[in-house]
């Protein structure tokens, strides 16, 4: 689930603080939805958009704005690429992710998704990224620290450094995005409630009951793709899906030309200090950086410190001085967003184990959201068709046995 603070809060306000809406009844819906989404984030907006499509009553329901910044869906841009680190099978999802993505911007009539290339630097990445391309015939190109920063002197980079370039990565625009998968659902019919919190669920004769902070729905099904929160929405073991503070910095560059997306891939680099992860100058006048677990701090989704520091500047400004020397500048913007950390860093994609009325879509550990696109695609297969073409076996509760549910019915205090 996807969520923001600004100048005015994000939050919802208190039942007794608020007037009911229009929509509000206190009591069970005589009409019951196909499906209730509960977070229109990143994957709940695209899993709105597909099941509306394909005929399904939707109701979308997001605790905070659409779109927002408490969670983990925002920050300008998030970076796409088929040459895939992170496992070989994610390959499939990712190629459908990229039609869809392309889909969905000749819908919306907008460009959501901008090629810049993208490289992989030193051996714990460049490696198996590799192995992705060589498995999935991915076109790509094998250099060194020493040509990588010839061809783009934006990088200082160490001569003997291993790199791989793959010319199809680059920038997708999330909050634009998710306004693009939620209009295209609100124009097939989709129910996009914002700023209602879901507080409990259990199946029901129809299939499940949810009682949020403004009402009571009936569906056949429930998909919970709250982010952050999703252990608690979800109902699941606490420490299957945990929230982990993360800042984000944009840098000025002394040379902006050198940073421009027509010049400068995206990238991701490991070196003793770690690995981190940046982006061309776009939407805000810096380079964008991150430093992957930042400095792992697994926090309460709901009470932690979400104004960066100085601290947090200083860590991401050391391998900005280091590795992007001419984007060392002063510093244009910091924000915090939160990763949804898996126990293995891989997604959940299946049927709760215990309810089969539920489906989850959670733990997307900081990846996760190029795939947002295709996860709509697979959600929807699994409510109405209780199954899916996609392979995703590997991201099945199933490997994770005697590590699964065991909530009440009722959500926590700090549940989405």
């Amino acid at each position: 689930m996807d969520e923001s603070s600004g100048p005015l809060t994000n939050r919802n306000l208190d039942p007794g603080q608020r007037e009911s809406p229009p929509y509000f009844s206190g009591r069970v819906r005589s009409d019951p939805y196909d499906v209730v989404v509960a977070g229109v984030g990143g994957m709940g907006s695209a899993a709105c958009f597909h099941l509306a499509r394909r005929g399904a009553r939707v109701l979308g329901l997001e605790r905070f704005d659409v779109p927002n910044t408490m969670g983990s869906s925002h920050g300008v841009t998030r970076i796409i690429r088929l040459a895939y680190a992170e496992g070989s099978a994610y390959v499939p999802l990712l190629r459908r992710a990229y039609e869809l993505w392309r889909e969905l911007e000749a819908t919306a009539d907008e460009r959501l998704l901008m090629t810049t290339g993208y490289v992989d630097v030193g051996a714990a990445l460049a490696e198996p990224a590799l192995a992705s391309c060589r498995d999935h015939d991915i076109p790509h190109e094998i250099m060194d620290g020493r040509e990588l920063s010839t061809r783009h002197p934006g990088f200082d980079l160490p001569p003997d450094a291993p790199a791989l370039l793959q010319a199809d990565g680059g920038i997708l625009l999330p909050e634009r995005c998710i306004v693009a998968h939620v209009a295209a659902a609100q124009a097939v019919g989709a129910e996009i409630h914002a700023r209602e919190r879901v507080l409990e669920w259990e199946e029901s004769s129809a299939g499940v009951r949810i009682r949020t902070d403004r009402g009571v729905y009936e569906a056949g099904r429930l998909v919970v793709t709250a982010g952050a929160w999703a252990a608690e929405v979800g109902r699941v073991r606490s420490d299957l899906v945990l929230a982990e503070r993360q800042v984000l910095a944009w840098f000025q560059p002394r040379d902006p030309a050198l940073y421009r997306p027509e010049r400068f891939p995206c990238f991701g680099i490991v070196d003793p200090d770690g690995m981190h992860y940046g982006f061309p100058v776009y939407g805000i006048p810096g380079v964008k950086v991150g430093r992957y677990h930042h400095r792992s701090e697994v926090v309460d989704p709901d009470a932690f410190e979400r104004e960066p520091g100085a601290e947090d500047e200083a860590l991401l400004r050391r391998f900005v001085a280091r590795a992007l020397p001419e984007a060392a500048g002063p510093t244009m913007a910091l924000a915090t967003c939160l990763f949804e950390l898996s126990p293995d860093e891989h997604f959940f994609l299946d049927r709760h184990p215990e309810h089969p009325s539920v489906i989850l879509a959670a733990g997307f550990s900081g990846h996760g959201f190029k795939f947002a696109s295709v996860v709509g695609e697979v959600v929807a297969d699994l409510v109405l068709d209780d199954a899916t073409r996609h392979e995703i076996g590997f991201l099945g509760f199933g490997r994770l046995a005697g590590r699964l549910p065991g909530h009440s019915t009722r959500l926590a205090a700090h549940g989405a």
